[in-house]
């Protein structure tokens, strides 16, 4: 499975760079989002369907979620599942939004159709602020996670959202895994995703790769009240 979406994960990469050589991620974002055009097959035969501009009305929906991860970060709530307590899995993440000036400034462009695929690209210059921010999270003693996600593609871009989700939730618990000897109670910290994500689709499903920036925030225990 991994070796397959590694596979896919070199065809992502060669796409993008055959497209556009970019500057560095600190200072612009360039995300290819996509989607199967058998994902919609009620709307395919709709008259009046337009499939350059359908991608890019639901990628507006989706770019500024995955960018202000990117410019911003996200907060989550972590906790693990716990038999013995009889505690389920909990996660949930809390995005820092973009402003509307800054979901403005997200350009789309170059929307074709290849192989049945639904294809846009999204961009975004980072401000000096923005910058600088980036820099502060690269500069200091954040640990680096990854973790890799899956979503419906059935259920459209929606599906991507929810594998970015799923990518951080599975980043969060290896990491935590590896350096608690008992499951906490409850875990919440902060991300900065590092550089561009990596979407794929794998036997029906949207795969994602992030990479995170991980900045500690606090570790709550069973035995302390």
């Amino acid at each position: 499975m991994e070796k397959r979406l590694q596979i896919i994960i070199f065809f992502h990469l060669f796409l993008f760079s055959l497209f556009a050589q970019t500057p560095s991620v600190k200072e612009h974002i360039r995300i290819p989002l996509w989607a199967e055009v058998d994902a919609y097959p009620e709307l395919m035969q709709e008259e009046g369907f337009d499939a350059e501009k359908y991608p890019i009305q639901k990628i507006k929906e989706v770019a500024p979620f995955l960018i202000s991860g990117m410019v911003y970060g996200w907060d989550f709530v972590y906790t693990p599942s716990d038999k013995a307590r009889n505690v389920e899995e909990y996660f949930e993440i809390q995005e820092k939004k973009l402003s509307e000036a800054e979901i403005y400034g997200i350009s789309y462009s170059s929307a074709w159709v290849e192989n049945e695929r639904l294809n846009c690209w999204c961009e975004y210059t980072r401000t000096p602020f923005q910058v600088h921010n980036y820099n502060l999270w690269a500069s200091i003693q954040n640990p680096v996670i990854h973790g890799y996600g899956y979503g419906n593609v059935s259920d459209g871009f929606d599906g991507i959202v929810a594998a970015a989700k799923d990518a951080l939730k599975n980043a969060v618990r290896e990491h935590y895994r590896a350096k608690i000897k008992n499951k906490p109670k409850e875990i919440t910290g902060s991300v900065l995703i590092r550089k561009e994500p990596l979407i794929g689709i794998d036997e029906g499903r949207y795969t994602i790769k992030l990479d995170f920036f991980l900045e500690y925030d606090t570790i709550i225990n069973y035995n302390v009240y």
